[in-house]
């Protein structure tokens, strides 16, 4: 199979333009998913290689694996972990929360959106900045 380098650099134009960390395209068997950190293509052998910008074959690196709750993003933009500057924030590690208590606000589209927690439990990790971009499905929290 023949690489097409042109599909390539378009999604790598793509992650830029957007602010996106990985988009994936599939046209038949054949599946390109082009990250920050590597790019993927599916049905083929894997290459080993250490560049961050290098093209690796298959699946993508190993992630730190995290234990407890993960709460996630339930939409793409930019969280923020108080009501305002300034303020009080919603949560910090080792605070008690509910289900359904708002942990971090994410703005989209200039509209801000309440998250609300998914569990009850503590917070045990904090997995994002204040006014860092978020994408839909990373964790922002993990409880305990």
């Amino acid at each position: 199979m023949k690489i097409d380098k042109k599909i390539i650099k378009e999604l790598s134009d793509y992650l830029k333009e957007f602010n996106l960390t990985e988009i994936e395209i599939t046209e038949k068997d054949t599946k390109i998913k082009v990250s920050k950190k590597n790019v993927s293509i599916s049905n083929q052998p894997q290459a080993d290689s250490s560049s961050p910008s290098a093209i690796s074959l298959a699946s993508t690196p190993p992630q730190k694996i995290k234990s407890g709750i993960e709460i996630t993003s339930p939409i793409i933009g930019t969280a923020y972990h108080a009501p305002e500057p300034g303020a009080k924030k919603f949560v910090e590690i080792g605070k008690k929360i509910k289900k359904g208590d708002t942990i971090m606000i994410v703005e989209a589209m200039k509209t801000m959106n309440h998250v609300p927690s998914t569990a009850d439990g503590v917070v045990k990790e904090i997995c994002i900045e204040d006014g860092q971009p978020v994408e839909f499905g990373q964790t922002i929290i993990i409880l305990e």
